[in-house]
């Protein structure tokens, strides 16, 4: 019998710990998740062993694997772990996690989908932040309505830090809140490096569940200072259809993978999937190919987490500042929904079976 990781995590999403209300899985209470066989093991982390809720929440974790598994055995090691014990390396303990979102050529809405991801994962109830890494190119001013908007400074223990914009109650950091519009970037490696690490280290970020990093498109020096100062959590990948930019998606999706950088790929996002007139709502055009996301996703062995489709709201909401993922009913709105709850899911699953990621050091 082959057993699903993810399936075991979706099942305990349901069991809640009595003494918070939340699911097992959100308060982070299972660790080392692991399936040998028909054999399901983890550790159930509670604040002591003498817990007074420690035998309901073992037998609900057993029953509702069961629910899935019914043949599994199911083995639940109880762990004390007092809250806030965990080490952590980062330099922003207070993120939870960093979503990277990369793609390997410009012009596939990777912004968008950037921006449309994190407004969905904030709809989910959790706490997002957004940082437009896209020095060359930054966009989500324009897309969140920001534009000709300035930070505050202000001085924290001694040193200037800077308090992010919000939009739709997402804190959000960019370069196009420093510079003028139509001023050109110029910067070579050193100096872009050092803005990445401003970004994070001198940013005043609240608590956050998930911070989504807008990339610029391939691999060079950005994405490299990016897994050299943040644990990056994983990288959503960006593609249309075409052949051509599934090629160039290969090659950003193969940097993430590298032994020296290994960050998961959460997943694949099909932008232009086809095209559907406002008049003909059943009619699909596939203007761009079909399946490059799906060929994406099984080379890096991993899920396409949703498909999205032209509109003329897209980009109408891009410009206007008022991203689709608000409008609850239209179709594009509810991908972009569908695509937050799928990569929320791949977090756990992410965070439950493999080792939290390292801020790496890449040489050269």
């Amino acid at each position: 019998m082959e057993i699903d990781k993810q399936l075991i995590v979706e099942a305990l999403y349901k069991v809640k710990d009595p003494a918070t209300g939340k699911d097992i899985i959100a308060a982070r209470m299972v660790e080392n998740l692991l399936t040998d066989g028909s054999n399901v093991n983890f550790n159930l982390v509670l604040p002591s062993l003498n817990s007074p809720h420690k035998s309901n929440l073992i037998f609900d974790c057993v029953a509702t694997v069961k629910e899935v598994y019914p043949d599994a055995n199911v083995n639940v090691h109880v762990v004390a772990k007092a809250a806030g014990s965990q080490e952590s390396t980062s330099s922003v303990p207070h993120i939870k996690n960093i979503i990277a979102v990369a793609s390997g050529k410009g012009g596939v809405g990777k912004s968008t989908v950037s921006v449309n991801l994190a407004l969905g994962l904030k709809r989910l109830g959790a706490k997002v932040g957004l940082v437009d890494a896209d020095l060359y190119g930054p966009s989500i001013p324009t897309m969140l309505g920001l534009q000709g908007q300035r930070p505050r400074i202000q001085e924290m223990h001694g040193q200037p830090k800077i308090i992010p914009l919000m939009a739709y109650d997402l804190p959000v950091m960019s370069i196009g809140f420093i510079i003028e519009p139509e001023q050109a970037v110029v910067l070579r490696g050193p100096r872009l490096g050092a803005i990445i690490k401003q970004f994070f280290n001198d940013v005043v970020w609240p608590d956050l569940d998930y911070l989504v990093v807008d990339l610029p498109p391939g691999t060079g020096d950005i994405q490299l200072t990016l897994v050299q100062t943040v644990p990056v959590t994983g990288a959503v990948m960006v593609t249309t259809p075409q052949e051509v930019a599934v090629a160039d998606a290969v090659k950003a999706m193969n940097m993430f993978l590298l032994p020296s950088v290994n960050v998961p790929i959460l997943g694949v996002v099909e932008n232009m999937a086809w095209f559907t007139p406002d008049d003909l709502p059943d009619r699909k055009y596939h203007l761009f190919g079909e399946g490059g996301g799906k060929r994406l996703a099984q080379m890096c062995e991993s899920v396409l987490l949703g498909q999205v489709p032209i509109v003329q709201g897209i980009r109408e909401g891009g410009d206007g500042g008022k991203p689709v993922v608000t409008d609850s009913q239209s179709i594009v709105g509810q991908s972009f929904m569908k695509i937050a709850e799928n990569t929320a899911r791949q977090i756990a699953v992410r965070n439950e079976s493999l080792e939290p990621t390292k801020v790496v050091n890449v040489a050269g």
